[in-house]
């Protein structure tokens, strides 16, 4: 079997589990974090709210065409030109502002925990709410440019960049924007927050919820593993754009890349499970909501 076949086989059921397991482990974020009254009043977890529902979009609108579209063959880019630039449009801005969540949770804790009141008093619901609603309509903005400027070429029948400018600009985009920023700001943000753990000696003095820490905390985890290969194969790919490649150089980067993005999909899906894994009130709340159907905010008659 060769090596296209294979990286075909891999996308179709790989992509299929991680698309269930993002169905479950998504739609549970959501429904967790918007009826647990201690979530919807924390920061860091309402930034893993908007997360969590930009992780369901970003694999429903992109994973699941590539499944399908490698299952059955047919590719809607090819032949709808609204589609061609709507995907590339989501794509861009739906991927940074998940991103962007995850940094402003990690920010948040590191304000969360800090010893000065000054920087504490900056981690408010509030503030949040204006902060991620001002990230929203900037990204939004930036992916003007991915719907003038992606078209589907005549020759090759796919949907591409037709602009040289805006085709260096999407590369470095995907590498600096969506890598190396969002891997610096957490693993940076995430020390100072472990180091303002370890100086301080109750965190409940501060006001500071451990069980969200650990939460924020392990996702720098799930982004190392996910991530951090995909910016690599990026780079690799900038490097040795203008290099000439044989056939079979070709299809090794072709299923080196398969490889990276299916690892890079662990990121859109594996924050549920990482929350499972490092808080046991998130576990008690999926025990009490979804297995057994118990609301702890409802208050029964006598």
């Amino acid at each position: 079997m060769s090596l296209s076949s294979v990286g075909e086989q891999l996308t179709i059921y790989v992509g299929s589990v991680i698309l269930i397991a993002r169905i479950l482990g998504n739609g549970i974020n959501i429904f967790i974090f918007l009826s647990v009254r201690t979530y919807r009043k924390t920061p860091s977890t309402f930034y893993f709210l908007v997360g969590s529902i930009h992780n369901f979009l970003y694999l429903a609108i992109n994973l699941t065409f590539r499944v399908v579209s490698v299952g059955s063959g047919f590719d809607l880019t090819r032949t709808s030109l609204a589609w061609c630039k709507a995907r590339s449009f989501f794509l861009s801005t739906i991927s940074v502002i998940s991103f962007t969540c995850l940094c402003l949770a990690t920010i948040d804790q590191f304000l969360a925990t800090s010893q000065s009141a000054h920087l504490r008093r900056y981690s408010k619901i509030e503030l949040a709410h204006r902060i991620v609603l001002f990230a929203i309509v900037v990204w939004y903005l930036q992916g003007i440019p991915w719907i003038l400027f992606q078209n589907i070429s005549p020759t090759s029948n796919t949907c591409v960049r037709t602009n040289n400018v805006y085709a260096i600009y999407v590369s470095v985009y995907l590498l600096v924007v969506l890598c190396v920023i969002p891997v610096l700001v957490i693993i940076v943000f995430g020390w100072l927050t472990y180091r303002n753990i370890r100086l301080t000696i109750v965190l409940a003095e501060l006001r500071a919820d451990r069980q969200v820490t650990k939460m924020t905390l392990v996702q720098i985890f799930l982004v190392i593993i996910s991530i951090i290969p995909y910016g690599i194969n990026n780079a690799y790919g900038l490097i040795t754009a203008g290099m000439t490649k044989d056939v079979n150089q070709q299809l090794e980067e072709s299923f080196t890349s398969t490889i990276v993005g299916l690892i890079g999909y662990l990121y859109y899906m594996g924050n549920f499970y990482m929350f499972l894994i490092s808080s046991s009130r998130f576990r008690h709340a999926v025990t009490d909501r979804i297995i057994y159907g118990r609301n702890p905010n409802r208050i029964n008659p006598t």
